[in-house]
């Protein structure tokens, strides 16, 4: 129940990070670093830190798509911390799985809904976040409903220093 609660507040959440450029009125830039930027507002539960990047490379044989995200996310009001999630610029095929692998390690599937994806669970949201936190770069692999397959890299430079401004802002 509480991950599907994540996955709704994440969807609510969703509509600021596709202004991630031009953040909306209520979203205030803690900062940017290396290619990372940290936000935070309040929405009708309270506070929400996020920080987001955009890939450094995208591969896949593709014509358009749209903005592309990867972002860690905390609610201190619904009590749920180091929530990662995809905003893939596609919809996700269905039954595809798709995944995210920090440098060498290996690769965690994502749960997809429509075109986001979610960590499983808390267990593994801290774990990839960990792993992020000591990492050089993060792969996520997914399959757009017309079967194309697209792998984007993001940097994890500045991801330390991101985090500890979320962390600072929402009082963790």
């Amino acid at each position: 129940m509480k991950k599907i609660l994540v996955c709704v507040s994440a969807l609510c959440l969703l509509i600021s990070v596709k202004s991630i450029s031009t953040p909306t009125p209520q979203s205030n830039i803690l900062g940017t670093f290396g290619m990372w930027t940290a936000y935070v507002f309040h929405d009708g539960t309270g506070k929400v830190c996020y920080m987001a990047a955009e890939p450094t490379e995208s591969k896949g044989k593709y014509t358009s798509r749209d903005d592309v995200f990867l972002t860690i996310t905390h609610r201190p009001a619904e009590k749920t911390y180091d929530v990662v999630s995809m905003t893939a610029g596609f919809t996700y095929q269905k039954g595809s799985k798709p995944n995210i692998r920090i440098d060498k390690k290996k690769a965690i599937t994502l749960m997809p809904v429509e075109d986001m994806a979610w960590a499983k669970d808390d267990k593994t949201d801290a774990s990839l976040v960990k792993d992020m936190v000591a990492g050089s770069n993060a792969y996520v692999n997914g399959t757009s409903k017309r079967g194309t397959k697209i792998t984007d890299t993001f940097s994890l430079k500045g991801f330390s220093k991101a985090y500890n401004a979320i962390n600072e802002a929402c009082g963790r």
